[in-house]
């Protein structure tokens, strides 16, 4: 039987079980796949020093950091997204659009990686990019909060993440650091670098 809103197997439904959980390997295959170009791009907009000196690879240390920041960053929320899903028990739309926005937001780390890499110390660019995180964060939380009102307050991604602290702390220190770039654009980057610290090791309910 489907649903009358979604058109999809309803939880209950004899052999629903083994569709929902086939559709919700293919989102997340899907969603892989996205990940790894992303990470693809980085790695091939990462530059070689100019010369062959200690000064040319000193100069090149702002953008290996952010380089490795973002790496990181885009790593983590793979790592968390995996857990994330494989928690999941149902698959409506309403998850699919979530996905994708979180998506759309890790879409834009290569391009801001290339060009803080250039201008590391400058305003605009730490902002720009603190934007996009504090978007990712949010894109996450939606994504949580989705999933759990798919699957139901005692699902198993509502009990470990439904009272959670963390994507609430995150979206908090992705804000303060957007705003302390005008101070200085390094305290924004250990900003973020918390963040990734804070998510580094998933939720062990969520395995």
């Amino acid at each position: 039987m489907s649903s009358p809103e979604t058109g999809m197997p309803e939880t209950g439904a004899p052999g629903s079980g083994g569709a929902e959980e086939s559709q919700l390997g293919r989102l997340e295959a899907f969603s892989d796949g996205v990940l790894a170009v992303i990470i693809t791009i980085m790695a091939l907009e990462l530059r070689a020093p100019a010369g062959d000196s200690f000064k040319s690879l000193r100069e090149r240390i702002p953008a290996l950091l952010i380089y490795i920041l973002s790496f990181t960053f885009v790593g983590i929320y793979w790592n968390n997204h995996h857990h994330l899903l494989r928690a999941a028990r149902r698959l409506t739309p309403a998850v699919m659009w979530a996905n994708l926005h979180l998506l759309f937001w890790l879409s834009l780390i290569p391009v801001l990686t290339e060009w803080i890499g250039e201008h590391a110390d400058k305003l605009v660019p730490a902002t720009t990019y603190g934007v996009v995180c504090l978007g990712s964060g949010v894109a996450f939380t939606i994504l949580i909060m989705t999933i759990v009102r798919a699957d139901g307050s005692t699902s198993p991604v509502a009990t470990a993440l439904g009272q959670s602290i963390k994507p609430w702390m995150s979206i908090a220190l992705y804000a303060g650091g957007t705003a302390l770039a005008f101070v200085d654009p390094w305290i924004s980057y250990a900003l973020y670098a918390t963040v990734s610290v804070i998510w580094f090791i998933p939720d062990r309910r969520l395995s």
